[in-house]
């Protein structure tokens, strides 16, 4: 993947990834490497002998298995956790879990509810700390999204359009094209909008690379001659309760063929997954000759790889 290097390219700058904030002096390197590790160009077993926990304080398909499988194709091990496994389940303390953790283990990977204790964890532990996903931010989703495009349009120098709800995934990829150049429309209703501060702080990265971020509820505005269509679910998990709501306020906002027509005619899909075929995006759209939705989530597996790589090797 022949991507500008910067200047600190080589040099490991990032203790934890808790945002995508985190990888922004180490994007270049992480997609390289997640590159190589596609093309399985980094031989033997790098992490050999090392060990990942992940807690699980929510479901996950992707998640669980491209870190699973990474670390074992990295010559790893990975211990699954759910909340009910850990005394956290029963009233132990964030801080002392993270202590005691980092005494047995060289990393952890949290998917956790809350994105203030995945931040209390990391401020707790002696070795690296990733976000598999919080309610604020989901950096491991963006980083494969963004090897996705690059392989699909051969550069950033395009135009992704998010459409939907304005959640965690959204907060990430406004950080990831920041980083990278790459110009951003989120488009959703006002009541949906991305979180505020990340927002202000992507607009300060994009002022330093030339990126245009912009928010819209308008669909046409927001999906003219666009290069990447991007959607998630109307009703994450911890979000059943408002779900008719959900779905109603958001009916206008499906990736179907109309909302194709408007983008570029060799525009491609992606979705982060699991899909609800019918709501946010149909049937047809996610079956199309433009879905990249099954590279992308193959993707998940060397990103993962290139994110532990980084942050566990010696």
């Amino acid at each position: 993947m022949n991507l500008e290097i910067n200047e600190n390219f080589g040099v490991k700058l990032m203790k934890h990834l808790l945002s995508m904030e985190d990888a922004r002096e180490e994007v270049d390197e992480i997609l390289d490497l997640a590159g190589k590790f596609k093309m399985r160009a980094i031989p033997g077993e790098p992490l050999a002998k090392k060990s990942l926990a992940m807690i699980f304080e929510k479901a996950s398909t992707r998640t669980r298995v491209s870190f699973e499988v990474g670390m074992y194709q990295l010559g790893g091990n990975a211990l699954y956790l759910s909340s009910d496994d850990l005394q956290l389940g029963r009233g132990e303390i964030i801080e002392d879990t993270a202590r005691t953790m980092s005494r047995y283990v060289d990393g952890v990977m949290i998917r956790a509810i809350e994105h203030e204790d995945v931040l209390e964890f990391s401020l707790n532990s002696s070795i690296p700390v990733i976000n598999g996903l919080t309610n604020k931010e989901h950096p491991c989703q963006a980083l494969a999204d963004l090897l996705t495009i690059y392989e699909s349009k051969g550069s950033f120098n395009v135009t992704l359009s998010f459409i939907g709800d304005g959640n965690n995934v959204c907060n990430s990829l406004l950080f990831a094209s920041a980083f990278t150049g790459m110009d951003m429309n989120v488009v959703c209703p006002p009541q949906y909008k991305p979180d505020f501060e990340i927002v202000k702080k992507a607009e300060e990265y994009a002022e330093k690379t030339g990126s245009k971020l912009k928010i819209t509820d308008n669909i046409e505005e927001g999906l003219k001659d666009t290069d990447v269509i991007y959607t998630d679910v109307w009703v994450s998990m911890g979000d059943e309760a408002e779900a008719s709501k959900r779905i109603s306020d958001l009916k206008d906002y499906q990736v179907n063929r109309e909302a194709l027509t408007l983008a570029d005619p060799n525009a491609i899909v992606m979705h982060c997954l699991p899909a609800v075929r019918g709501q946010e995006i149909t049937e047809e759209v996610i079956n199309s000759d433009q879905s990249v939705i099954w590279n992308q989530a193959e993707n998940r597996l060397h990103a993962q790889k290139a994110i532990l790589y980084r942050l566990l090797k010696d």
